[in-house]
């Protein structure tokens, strides 16, 4: 007989638990003191009622609503899209509330070792970025840096410099407008991380994304270390890159990591194929991880805007001051728009992964996600493209796609991406991207795409998953390579919006 509990609760309001191992229909259950039967199979992660609903009732889970009984459910019944469905409709009149849930703050002394760079920022990787103005030149820029990789690959090997890497993508030409405005902002996000030490911007000429105009967009203090070319421009492209990129390569050896308070750190939290144990173990985790960032006084960056439809509230109340909150509900009530202009319902969230793993509305999958930020008060609210002010929780217009998202938190000044999943994925970002999985299984059927696993909390407690999940964090921001790194997982992805010419 297993040791682990079959039933969680996460919230004494809750009409639902969720199942922590498979159950068998018919088979008796303990929650607490009390014994229930499930009156059919319920899979891992799942839910199982607690009480009776009639239809219409509120099912509730974290102890918010997470939806409506569409037909009678009794006790022991698994609770999924067959007899709940979501209760969003469209925008919403926020009112503050003077009683947000808001962290203490706790003085932290944990240290790491990163690179300072000239602005103050600090960063987790010195690295060489090759980035493309347009997609006619990504290939040429993915060239570039395998080419200068093999020059330098005794200084990488030696630690000198981390790497050297090429950013892809299929825009910069035939886009207009605010779609055109997005394209260069978040390259110019990318160009000003601190971990490029230095950075050709790689254009072919005629192209929509012009470099000077993406240049200006660019925060002077980052512009010493970007280097352009204009290929059409260039007698041999490919020769002239070499030698600008070697430039970049030789003042960046000679940076040495430091010791850094965790103050230093800018961390983006993201969320992907989630699934029921989520909301228990992984978002959590990096709930308190994010607090203790806050508290000492470093940047936690939350971004999946559709992915708060529903658990916004909580999130609100915890502004700083009205400016904050008024900045934040705008940017929720924007995006609920950008759904309904395209007369696409705002509650059309859940995968099919996140379906099969348990989570059945968007507000249950928000209340799981919101959690990646714990109470940590918000305290500045960011457009795609533009980096985060240090200091607090930041919250960054993006959408929930797991490649966009995580390449706004890049260019937002993340040095590293917390990754929450419950169903895996191996991709990375041009940041350090620490996948945490949510479940054990997971974790040890992927050890190659997985970094740490948070169900530890539910077997050794939650002290021991921060102290040992800190510690991990610290390894990384230090120069220990992630799954995704070892693996040569990176890519971008740019958020279109507009219409193509």
């Amino acid at each position: 007989m297993s040791l682990q509990p079959a039933l969680i609760r996460v919230h004494p309001e809750d009409s639902v638990a969720v199942a922590l191992r498979p159950l068998a229909g018919g088979e008796e259950v303990a929650l607490g003191d009390q014994l229930f039967i499930p009156n059919a199979p319920i899979p891992q992660g799942h839910k199982l009622a607690l009480i009776a609903h009639a239809p219409g009732d509120t099912v509730r889970k974290y102890g918010q609503p997470i939806g409506k009984a569409t037909a009678a459910i009794a006790p022991g019944d698994h609770v999924h899209t067959h007899n709940l469905a979501t209760a969003l409709a469209g925008e919403l009149t926020y009112t503050p509330d003077a009683h947000g849930d808001v962290a203490a703050t706790k003085a932290n002394l944990t240290q790491w070792r990163g690179y300072l760079r000239a602005d103050g920022r600090a960063a987790t990787r010195n690295e060489i970025w090759v980035l493309p103005t347009v997609g006619c030149v990504g290939l040429t820029a993915e060239q570039v840096a395998c080419e200068a990789g093999a020059r330098h690959a005794d200084l990488i090997a030696a630690g000198r410099i981390d790497g050297i890497h090429a950013f892809s993508h299929p825009h910069g030409c035939s886009q207009l407008g605010d779609d055109l405005a997005g394209t260069r902002a978040v390259l110019a996000g990318l160009a000003a991380n601190p971990n490029a030490a230095g950075v050709l911007v790689l254009g072919l000429g005629c192209e929509s994304n012009q470099i000077a105009e993406l240049l200006t967009l660019v925060p002077e203090s980052a512009r010493g270390k970007v280097a352009t070319l204009s290929s059409q421009s260039a007698g041999d492209e490919l020769a002239e890159a070499a030698a600008l990129i070697d430039a970049m390569v030789e003042q960046a050896a000679g940076a040495q990591r430091v010791d850094l308070p965790l103050s230093a750190l800018v961390v983006g939290l993201k969320c992907g194929g989630s699934d029921g144990f989520s909301g228990l173990t992984a978002n959590p985790l990096l709930g308190r991880f994010a607090e203790t960032l806050a508290g000492a006084g470093g940047t936690p960056v939350l971004t999946e805007i559709p992915e708060i439809f529903g658990a916004e509230q909580a999130l609100l109340s915890r502004s700083s001051n009205a400016q904050v909150f008024d900045a934040a509900a705008a940017l929720v009530n924007r995006f609920k728009r950008y759904y309904l202009d395209q007369g696409l319902p705002v509650s059309e969230n859940p995968s099919p992964g996140n379906l099969a793993g348990g989570i059945t509305t968007l507000e249950e999958k928000s209340l799981g996600a919101v959690q990646k930020a714990g109470h940590a008060a918000l305290c500045s609210v960011i457009d795609y493209g533009e980096m985060a002010p240090l200091g607090g929780l930041a919250l960054l217009e993006a959408p929930g796609n797991d490649a966009i998202s995580s390449t706004a938190l890049a260019a937002a000044g993340a040095t590293m991406v917390l990754f929450t999943t419950g169903r895996g994925t191996p991709l990375g970002f041009p940041v350090p991207t620490v996948k945490v999985a949510s479940n054990h299984q997971l974790a040890a059927n992927k050890p190659h795409w997985i970094d740490f696993d948070a169900a530890m909390a539910l077997d050794e407690g939650q002290d021991a998953a921060d102290e040992a999940f800190l510690s991990r964090l610290v390894a990384i921001a230090s120069g220990e390579r992630t799954a995704a790194e070892r693996h040569g997982q990176r890519a971008i992805a740019i958020w279109r919006r507009g219409v193509t010419l």
